[in-house]
């Protein structure tokens, strides 16, 4: 297991090929992915998520989507990560936890980790996130990052509130 973020209750690893099975179990819940739009059909479909957008990430860019588990058993709950996107020049932060996740802190104590390493180790000058408007909690995430706001915008198709934070460094 290559751990790439450790914070106080979380490890955060690369997703294998192998973690096909956690993607689709994690997007079987529609009210994990009612904000996302973005159902995982089977298996075979979380295996071609993996190979065509998580996985090349790594090696692209360094970093990408990381498996996020639960100190000290290693409890899959979910992802958080910095994703390139190059088609509109930018590195986007995002998150997807279990329900049962919900409420507890780790979504900002992830995503806040994933923020200072793009800042402190691979150096970014610039990281957006952005949620759906009606998407609240996801929002609060952002914000309790430090993330200022900066507008609305049609992204993907989709009305998304966009936030950004600038590397201080």
């Amino acid at each position: 297991m290559e751990i790439i973020l450790e914070t106080e209750r979380l490890l955060m690893r690369k997703f294998t090929i192998d973690d096909a099975q956690l993607i689709y179990d994690l997007n079987l819940d529609p009210e994990v992915i009612r904000y996302t739009l973005d159902p995982i059909k089977d298996i075979e479909h979380a295996r071609q998520v993996l190979e065509s957008t998580i996985l090349p990430q790594y090696a692209l860019y360094n970093h990408g989507r990381w498996a996020v588990l639960v100190k000290p058993d290693l409890q899959f709950i979910g992802w958080c990560g910095l994703k390139a996107r190059p088609e509109r020049d930018e590195i986007d932060l995002g998150y997807r936890f279990i329900k049962d996740a919900w409420g507890k802190g780790y979504a900002t104590e992830a995503a806040f980790a994933c923020l200072k390493y793009g800042f402190e180790q691979l150096g970014l000058k610039r990281i957006v996130g952005r949620a759906m408007p009606q998407n609240v909690a996801s929002l609060r995430v952002l914000e309790k990052c430090g993330m200022q706001y900066i507008g609305e915008d049609i992204v993907d198709g989709h009305p998304a509130k966009t936030y950004e934070a600038v590397n201080p460094f």
